[in-house]
């Protein structure tokens, strides 16, 4: 394993590299530079030091399955090659591919979301998802008159980075503290969010607080929009594997002496929004019902893989 690898597994671990795109396109672009790094001539020790390497990386965000598809992309074929040559080839090439088609998708979806949003109207958004954002800003871009709330995003407070975007671009953004959801949901026409994983029977895993937004949404008839790339579907869910939510150290939470050390910290990084209270999630292939995901899924998978025990 090269330190590219461990490098990047670090930063994923520890929050450097954040959000469900960018961690993907990380672990592709780690696995590019694991296989042009890689020194030898044996195939077979190669291929286990692929292995190894994708565990590594997926390791450093076990919750987030496009970390998962991001680098098992970089890997497709490799059986086939008959030489180092022809796998260090086989992975620059998909990996290669996989960043390109990520990038595409942002794209696409901010075009195809920034058409839900009308002008004049009020938006909350959650986390920092760079596709959510992207979505808002291409409606800034169109012309139309928008506002945001965008909540906090405790304990990392990644809505501060929210917001930065937000108003690098131009758009009148206001932020929000976590409890203030319900609250300031009255004001809203709009929710846009983005996913870590998206199961095969619709539900969205995402920044823990998700839930809350989308519960509140439901009360005051707010329509709800996930906005996510398809590499974010699980297909170990089609299997009934469960989602493994994180959780990290109460170190994010409070200072050591801050409350009596007897008391529990529970600090999950996700939760789950049930497919009920998602109005659509808009990917690079359009807009789609959450109950749209296990056929998506079942093509890009095909159905032979979908027949395994």
């Amino acid at each position: 394993m090269t330190d590219t690898v461990a490098a990047t597994a670090a930063k994923i671990t520890d929050m450097t590299i954040r959000g469900a795109g960018r961690i993907a396109r990380a672990g592709a672009e780690a696995m590019l530079g694991f296989a042009t790094e890689y020194q030898g001539n044996d195939l077979e020790a190669f291929k286990k030091e692929v292995r190894r390497a994708c565990d590594t990386l997926v390791a450093s965000r076990p919750t987030a399955v496009s970390l998962w598809n991001g680098v098992h992309a970089t890997v497709r074929g490799l059986d086939e090659a008959e030489t180092v040559d022809r796998a260090r080839e086989i992975i620059v090439k998909n990996a290669e591919e996989f960043v390109r088609r990520s990038n595409e998708a942002v794209s696409v979806i901010a075009s195809i979301g920034a058409k839900r949003i009308s002008d004049g109207d009020t938006i909350m958004t959650h986390c920092n998802s760079s596709v959510a954002i992207g979505v808002i800003t291409e409606a800034h871009r169109q012309c139309k008159d928008v506002k945001v709330y965008a909540t906090e995003s405790r304990p990392w407070r990644q809505g501060l980075l929210t917001v930065r975007d937000l108003d690098d671009a131009g758009v009148d953004t206001t932020l929000i503290i976590d409890s203030a959801v319900r609250s300031v949901m009255a004001k809203v026409d709009k929710v846009f969010v983005g996913a870590d994983t998206i199961t095969a029977h619709g539900a969205v895993i995402n920044k823990i607080g998700t839930s809350q937004l989308a519960l509140a949404a439901n009360e005051a008839r707010v329509p709800f929009y996930v906005c996510s790339e398809t590499y974010k579907f699980s297909p170990m869910t089609i299997y009934g594997d469960m989602v493994a939510i994180e959780e990290r150290d109460m170190s994010e939470v409070v200072k050591a002496g801050e409350i009596p050390e007897r008391v529990k910290v529970f600090n999950p990084v996700f939760d789950a929004t049930p497919a009920k209270y998602i109005d659509a999630i808009i990917t690079e292939v359009g807009m789609i019902h959450p109950a749209a995901v296990y056929s998506i899924l079942s093509k890009q998978l095909g159905d032979s893989v979908l027949k395994e025990e």
